[in-house]
Formats: C-alpha cells, structure tokens, sequence
C-alpha cells in the first residue's frame, strides 16, 4: 500500500484555510455525519469516544476520529489556532501527520484530570504519549509543525509570535503529505474551532 502523510482536522471543528489550498477541494478521512463549509470555514461534529491510538500501555487500538485534509509533499510548515469546549477527560484538539494507520503524530492541547496539557503522541506501529501541563486554562493555543526530512518539529504559541519546541520525533521522510487539522471526543458533543490555518515551505 502506498504510504501517505496526513495533517488532519477533525471533531467539532470550525476552521478558516490561510493557504491556497481550497476547503472545497480537501477530502475526508472518517467522515462526520454533521459537517458543513461556510464562510472559508469548516464546522463538524464528531462520533463521541472516537480516537487515534495504538497498544501500549491501554492494550486497545483505535483509528477512528475523522479529519478533513490536503495533500502536500517535501518539507513543510503548518500551523492552526485551536479553542475548544473542553470537559471530559481526553477532550483534545490540533494537528495530525499520517503516513498510515501504524505511524503518524498527533499534537495538540488535549484535557486531561482537570487540567489543560499540551499534548503529542507518536506511534510507530505502538503509540507513546508526551504532555506539557498547564498552569490555567488558556482561551486558544496556536500549534505548529515543522517537517524537515525525517524529522518534524512540534512547537506551541499563547500568541502566533513566540514559539516554544514541544517535540522533536521522527517520521519517514520522501513520503506524500495531507495536510489538515484533528480532534477526538470523549463526549457527546466537543466543540472546537480551528482558525488561520496555513501551510508553506519551511523557513
């Protein structure tokens, strides 16, 4: 099977596309019964309990939370502002990069015992979970994701102008890219918006 990259966007998302890719011209991965595209944004909401998680330590695996993506190749820049209504513990919202269902990154801010963290998990066939907590609640976090050969950089920013690194993990590089937004519910009906989401060539 042919390897793919994916930068997801998923779960009761509302995002607004700051590059030139169309959101009319972007495809699903696990497609939401509830969606729609107005105002160059995207909203959705997501089957509650829908996630992306491989083996360890829980023993389950689940690869079912849907995103809406674009494809890109090479290296890359992306990033997104994510808000979100988070209450149960592991609502979460960011970024995805998918090669398949065995090795991809996901990052984000993710709500976990009561408290804000910012999140990665990386999986190579097994996923591992890294986390940042949060002194407060914060009303939105910009995520971004640096892809340079076979690395991707992950940092976090309280205001698009001072990123801090957050992850440095590996994934195979010569790999075709989507490129998008992701989310998994613990609940009935997460709501989260994604805003000013933008792609380029890495500076």
């Amino acid at each position: 099977m042919k390897k793919q990259l994916i930068l997801g966007m998923a779960l009761g998302a509302s995002l607004q596309c700051g590059m030139a890719q169309s959101l009319e011209k972007m495809q699903w991965f696990n497609e939401p019964e509830q969606w729609k595209i107005e105002n160059q944004a995207l909203t959705m909401f997501v089957t509650p309990q829908s996630d992306y998680w491989r083996i360890s330590h829980y023993g389950f695996t689940v690869d079912d939370a849907p995103f809406y993506y674009a494809t890109y190749g090479g290296e890359f820049e992306v990033k997104v502002k994510v808000t979100g209504d988070y209450k149960t513990r592991f609502d979460q919202a960011g970024l995805m990069l998918r090669i398949d269902h065995e090795n991809y990154i996901k990052t984000g801010i993710e709500f976990v015992d009561g408290k804000f963290n910012l999140s990665t998990v990386v999986t190579h066939k097994t996923s591992d979970w890294s986390v940042i907590a949060l002194d407060k609640p914060v009303p939105y976090v910009w995520i971004k994701a640096v892809r340079r050969l076979d690395a991707v950089e992950i940092f976090y920013s309280f205001d698009d102008k001072e990123y801090v690194m957050m992850r440095n993990a590996w994934l195979q590089d010569n790999t075709p890219v989507h490129v998008a937004s992701c989310s998994q519910p613990r609940r009935k009906r997460l709501q989260c918006h994604f805003r000013t989401f933008q792609g380029k060539t890495p500076s």
